[in-house]
């Protein structure tokens, strides 16, 4: 997610967040739909029950996909530029709806307002540039070794896409499961998290708002223990031709693996370990700030977040002072905690920084003691900057999407690069330096589907390809690449 000091709207908190009902349905064929299984929803920040939701049924699943294959035939034959404004409309929905959308996703995930204006402004720009995609899919008309005959190209929606997105960033993650698939003429389901079934609920209800036909996108979600034969059910229906997927590495296994299972095309982004390495050249002020925003921003909830620094050892000292300034000044110790989405993730967290000090890890900044607090009911968890974190630990491989990140320090480009690449994904990462034949050149041997150079991370513009590398996934989301994902190829020969 691109970051961005802009606002959306400055009469933001003019603007009194709407009142909601009870109980958020699903959207299927244009109309909402009572999910039999209902569930309610909490506030993180309190644990408060802010309202519940009616979680999909099995029935519901193929109902949503049946919707979508009945609406396909039309969709497909849409002009471009009814697509465009559609698109364009949707923006500017996004944008009127700013506080109603940030009270939604404050309820349900505890996202702060610096996140939350960030995201919300990223989304109206991501659906902007999916609008001028629309009239860019062409196909080719390449040459024929016959004799006598020519070829054509064409380039043809594949029909019903399912998209799955996260809890973490649901608008500009939840439009992008979808939005690149619509403008080149499929129609979807869209799976969003039981975490923020609002946020979803919203993100169909803009669509059909600015204009999407009844049935183009629908929306399911369900409970916990329904996924696995709701997920299935939607993957291995007949008529759902494309999968994606953005979530956990753990989660994606199993997705990918029942997409395999039925045969299905996917695309997914998944987990991520970034690294940002800063070199002896570096501005270690601005290194130091974009590595405090990069790890800590969403309490560390983003899979593009900086979890490792890698820094020269000449500098080490002053970098260290600088990044613990920075947490301070953005992060203070007088502030609240961060707030994480349930309290397993912040356990989670807590456990991997518990167990890397048992080994040996030090630490720079926060309170050691707050890890060995295990809270079945906590979602709080303040920022810990680590070092010495030994490569036995598992917080020096697994991502703990949480607020935590470690130091580490080198001579060598090469033993940058060793320590950056050491993990098994491979999403985003950022380099520090003055020099940019340096910085090209440590991206260019850093494995991971993106490199900011003197930029954190968590960087995602909507005009770029975004996806990872290793097991942070395969395929391409946004940019031409994220159209194209949902096009496939018909050769068409003919005599001259």
């Amino acid at each position: 997610m691109a970051h961005s000091n802009g606002t959306v709207n400055s009469n933001h908190n003019s603007i009194p967040a709407p009142p909601v009902g009870n109980t958020v349905s699903l959207i299927i064929g244009g109309k909402n739909v009572n999910g039999p299984q209902e569930f309610a929803v909490h506030n993180p920040a309190n644990g408060e029950k802010v309202w519940n939701a009616g979680g999909a049924s099995v029935e519901n699943a193929i109902q949503a996909v049946e919707a979508a294959v009945a609406a396909f035939p039309s969709w497909s034959k849409t002009k471009p530029a009814v697509r465009r404004d559609i698109f364009l409309r949707a923006a500017d929905i996004f944008e009127r709806r700013y506080q109603e959308l940030a009270y939604y996703q404050k309820q349900e995930t505890g996202a702060d307002d610096m996140f939350m204006e960030w995201i919300l402004k990223l989304t109206v720009d991501n659906l902007k540039e999916v609008a001028g995609k629309c009239s860019l899919v062409v196909g080719s008309f390449p040459a024929s070794s016959d004799e006598g005959r020519a070829a054509l190209v064409l380039k043809e929606p594949y029909g019903v896409i399912l998209g799955i997105a996260p809890w973490n960033a649901p608008w500009p993650l939840g439009c992008r499961a979808v939005a690149y698939a619509l403008a080149a003429g499929n129609t979807c389901v869209l799976k969003g998290s039981e975490l923020s079934p609002r946020c979803f609920y919203a993100i169909v209800s803009i669509f059909r708002e600015a204009g999407l036909p009844d049935g183009c996108l629908n929306l399911v979600f369900h409970r916990p223990q329904d996924a696995p034969q709701v997920t299935e059910k939607l993957i291995s229906h007949p008529a759902v031709k494309k999968v994606n997927f953005t979530g956990s590495t753990a989660t994606g296994a199993i997705i990918a693996a029942m997409a395999g299972k039925y045969l299905k095309p996917i695309i997914t982004e998944l987990g991520g370990k970034a690294s940002a390495i800063v070199l002896a050249d570096s501005d270690i002020e601005k290194a130091a700030m974009a590595s405090t925003m990069g790890a800590f921003l969403h309490a560390g909830q983003v899979c593009m977040a900086t979890e490792r620094v890698i820094v020269h050892s000449s500098i080490v000292e002053a970098f260290t002072a600088a990044l613990k300034e920075s947490t301070n000044q953005i992060f203070g110790p007088k502030g609240p905690s961060p707030i994480l989405v349930t309290a397993v993730g912040a356990n989670k967290t807590k456990a991997l920084v518990n167990a890397a000090l048992t080994k040996g890890a030090q630490v720079v900044l926060g309170d050691p003691t707050e890890s060995q607090n295990i809270d079945k009911s906590s979602t709080g968890m303040r920022p810990i900057i680590l070092t010495n974190v030994n490569k036995d630990s598992d917080l020096y491989q697994n991502e703990s999407f949480g607020p935590s990140v470690a130091i580490y320090t080198f001579e060598t480009e090469d033993e940058a690069l060793a320590i950056a690449n050491d993990t098994e994904y491979g999403l985003s990462g950022a380099v520090f330096t003055k020099d940019l034949t340096a910085g090209l050149r440590i991206a260019k041997g850093y494995e991971t589907g993106a490199v900011h150079i003197n930029a954190m991370t968590i960087h995602d513009e909507s005009n770029l390809p975004h996806g990872g590398t290793k097991k942070s996934g395969w395929g391409r989301f946004s940019g031409m690449a994220g159209v194209e994902e949902y096009l496939r190829s018909k050769v068409v020969t003919f005599d001259e």
